[in-house]
């Protein structure tokens, strides 16, 4: 089975480097994605992306989405419900139809990395500096619509499909206590028939700061 695993922002496939051994050892087909990054492209470029490696699969494959990287998977997911075996998502959550993923500053037509101060203590706390720095020297600018883009769902179909997210650090009941913040998030999230919360205990990058552990509860993930 392939699980394809979709990067979040300013990322590429690069950045499931370490994640992808431990995928692999397990008898899974481990498939890191580069989505398009020229200036032009949009949010629908990257869901589209990864339909294409949908539809090129003999099975139903597991889409893993990071951060932004989610609204991609679920976007992909809705779809191809057919075709999706499992949305796994590293510390986001299904967003609802319409849904963006976030703004962030655009320069000439590009988001650029923003740097690591923009991001809470706790989500970027067990990057050491050497990480810290490597992840931002590879850093790719993002196309300035996709962060922005609405995402458009059609197919109800996709509450059917069994959804694990591996948070940061919050268990289902914390979660639930955020997402009433967010109804129509919390709605989407509810929505789904087969859904489960399983903290990883990192920050917001845990391919980078737990790549061995991300893969070993992406694998428990698909073979529940």
């Amino acid at each position: 089975m392939q699980l394809i695993l979709i990067p979040g922002l300013w990322l590429d496939a690069g950045s499931w480097h370490d994640v992808v051994p431990t995928i692999d050892d397990a008898g899974f087909d481990a498939v890191p994605l580069t989505l398009p990054s020229s200036a032009d492209a949009h949010l629908a470029d990257w869901v589209a992306a990864v339909v294409t490696w949908i539809d090129a699969a003999a099975e139903p494959v597991v889409l893993v989405g990071h951060s932004g990287g989610g609204n991609v998977a679920w976007g992909a997911a809705d779809a191809r419900p057919e075709a999706v075996a499992r949305v796994v998502l590293v510390d986001t959550v299904p967003v609802p139809d319409g849904a963006g993923i976030a703004a962030f500053p655009v320069v000439d037509g590009v988001v650029p990395f923003p740097g690591w101060a923009t991001f809470d203590a706790p989500d970027i706390a067990d990057l050491d500096d050497a990480t810290r720095a490597r992840v931002e020297a590879a850093a790719i600018p993002v196309p300035a619509a996709v962060p922005t883009d609405p995402l458009h769902l059609h197919d109800r179909r996709r509450y059917g499909i069994p959804v694990t997210v591996l948070s940061g650090s919050a268990d289902a009941e914390e979660l639930d206590a955020q997402l009433t913040q967010w109804p129509s998030y919390r709605d989407e999230w509810h929505a789904i028939v087969d859904r489960e919360v399983v903290p990883i205990g990192s920050g917001h990058w845990p391919q980078f700061s737990q790549p061995q552990r991300l893969g070993a509860l992406i694998v428990r993930a698909v073979e529940r």
